[in-house]
Order: structure tokens, then C-alpha cells, then sequence
């Protein structure tokens, strides 16, 4: 099955790209109509191809220089993974420009130039580190992720529980950190935390796992932030692969209000369409920190960067299909 989007000023334009493009058989998966006052609507079709293969990699347009396939193929890539189509034309323009020697070097390329990278250090901690988020996002997971990373390097972690309301929420984090032998304790406010946090050693790994957190509810995101300053701490933003974009810019952007200045993903291994990421990153103003790639607490978080963002963006097979022009 192909995806792609389309954007035009109405519905009805949008659609009738979609039928020129994708043809009467095209199923209209999504739509969504500009926020920002312009009036554009923005469709997503899909439509069936059997055995064809992903339109970055079909053979080349008769003519075309090397370069503008290479930019192409990164663009038809950004465009599949529903990217919003200013981010798409910017790290175009970024391919076009820098010229990598192939597809996924030219991506790679483009997102140093229009992106930050900054993984979370493994050693000389100087803040606390609290993980914030909407709920479900696999906060917990990462917080336990962190901690083992550090225990693997004899280092040593303390673990903060602030999601004390939910069932199960303590007990998992608690059991979790008793198998690494990590400290760990649950807090109830934010006076409490500030306590519990004086009590560590300097240079120490402290990680906060807080409550899941409504970005569009005031009451919420003022307690976030009442625990944020009591623990004096770095607020990492996790979200996981594989949302909507417009939803994802609107609550990165709103937790970047508190202070998150970093991005860890989650379940990349259960998404196939990474563009609300970026929609995320771009809007937040985030860094891109880590990304995990299993749900085995003991490994599979790993550093982001250009390059090995560029090949969640075009993994191996994808390049290995593509025709000898755009790699040799």
C-alpha cells in the first residue's frame, strides 16, 4: 500500500489531486485542516500496488540529473512518513544543497543542518532528569531504561516515582529498579521531592518518572511544572512513534513551555510513519535525544543522531530497492 499527502487550499482541490495522482481506487485515510488561519486542507490517500515498489524507488525520470533524483527520492521518503510539507521542503532544500553522495547521506545531511541532536550523557550528571509526557507514552519503560544503562557502567542511579495516582504506576518502577539494584523512592508532592532530592549525592544519575500529563489541561501542566522546579530539574519530553502531527507539534510545543528542551521516542519498533516526530522536534524547538528500540529494559536506547535518524527515515531495504542511480 502507497500513502501519500496532499495540500491544497480546499477539499475539493486536495481531492482532486488525489484522484490525478493515486487514481479513482484511492481511499482518502485522513484529513486535517490548517490551524494557522490559511485555510489549506491537507489529505492523506492510500491506495493498493501490489508488487510495485515505493516511489523513491522507481527508476528515475528520463533526463534528470543525479542530484535532483537523489533530492527526489529523499522527498517522496519525508513525504511517506507523513512529514508536514513545510519540514519536507526545508530538508529538501537543505539535500539539495549539502549534496550527499546518496539518498540516506543527503538526509542525514539535512537533518544536521535543520535539527539539533542531544543524547542523554551516560556519566557527570549535573541536573536530575524528569521524563514528561502525555500518558501512555512509555515513560516508565525509559526511566528503568536509563537507570539499567547507568547500573551497566557501575554507576549510580536513583530512581523518583511522582506517579503515585495510577494503579500499578509505583509498583512497576519499584520492582523494576529492585531487580538493577537502583535506589528508588516514590513522592507525593512537590515538597517532598525537593527533600528527597537534596538527600542524593552530587554527580549521581537522578531520574524522575512523572505522571502521565494532560498538555492541554492547565491544572495539569501547572502541578508538572510545581515538580519540575521543586526537583530543579530537566524536563525530557518522551513521545512515541508513530502519532498524528499536528497533535504531536501542538503538545511538544506545549511542554517545551515548562523547559523540555529534549526528545526521547519510544516503540520505534511499532511505527512505520516517523514524520510527527519531526513535526514534534520542529515545533518544540526539541532536541533529538534517544530512541528505544525494544521493550526489553536492559538494552535497545540508543543515541540519535543525523545518521541514525536518516535510517529509521530510509531503512536498508528501502535503499537497496532503489535503482543503482541513486546509490552507486
Amino acid at each position: 500500500m502507497r500513502l501519500k499527502s496532499f495540500t491544497a487550499r480546499t477539499m475539493k482541490e486536495a481531492i482532486g489531486m488525489v484522484r490525478a495522482e493515486l487514481g479513482s481506487e484511492a481511499v482518502i485515510v485522513s484529513t486535517v485542516q490548517s490551524r494557522s488561519g490559511g485555510g489549506s486542507v491537507r489529505i492523506t490517500a492510500a491506495v493498493e500496488q501490489g508488487e510495485e515498489r515505493p516511489p523513491y524507488a522507481q527508476a528515475p525520470v528520463a533526463g534528470a540529473g543525479r542530484r535532483e533524483r537523489i533530492t527526489e527520492a529523499v522527498r517522496c521518503a519525508l513525504e511517506d512518513h507523513g512529514t508536514p510539507e513545510p519540514i519536507t521542503a526545508r530538508l529538501v532544500a537543505a539535500a539539495k544543497v549539502l549534496k550527499g553522495e546518496e539518498p540516506r547521506l543527503a538526509l542525514a545531511a539535512a537533518l544536521d543542518d535543520c535539527f539539533r541532536f542531544a543524547p542523554i550523557p551516560e556519566q557527570d550528571f549535573i541536573r536530575p532528569f524528569i521524563l514528561v509526557g502525555p500518558p501512555g507514552v512509555g515513560k516508565t519503560i525509559t526511566a528503568a531504561k536509563l537507570a539499567a544503562r547507568a547500573r551497566l557502567k557501575d554507576e549510580p542511579v536513583t530512581v523518583f516515582s511522582a506517579d503515585t495516582e495510577r494503579a500499578g504506576g509505583v509498583e512497576q518502577i519499584a520492582n523494576l529498579t529492585r531487580i538493577m539494584r537502583a535506589n528508588f523512592r516514590a513522592v507525593a508532592d512537590p515538597r517532598e521531592m525537593m527533600e528527597a532530592i537534596g538527600a542524593c549525592h552530587a554527580g549521581e544519575l537522578i531520574v524522575i518518572d512523572s505522571a502521565g500529563t494532560n498538555p492541554f489541561s492547565d491544572t495539569e501542566m501547572g502541578a508538572l511544572g510545581d515538580l519540575i522546579g521543586a526537583a530543579k530539574a530537566e524536563p525530557v519530553l518522551v513521545l512515541n512513534a508513530g502519532g498524528d502531527s499536528v497533535e504531536y507539534a501542538e503538545i511538544a510545543s506545549a511542554f517545551a513551555a515548562l523547559g523540555a528542551t529534549r526528545l526521547i521516542v519510544t516503540r520505534i519498533d511499532m511505527a512505520r510513519r516517523m514524520g510527527s516526530l519531526l513535526a514534534a522536534a520542529d515545533a518544540g524547538r526539541l532536541k533529538f535525544s534517544n530512541v528505544s528500540t525494544t521493550p526489553n529494559v536492559g538494552k535497545g536506547l540508543s543515541a540519535l543522531n543525523p545518521v541514525s535518524l536518516a535510517r529509521l527515515l530510509l531503512p536498508e531495504a528501502v535503499v537497496s530497492a532503489m535503482p543503482q542511480e541513486f546509490i552507486a
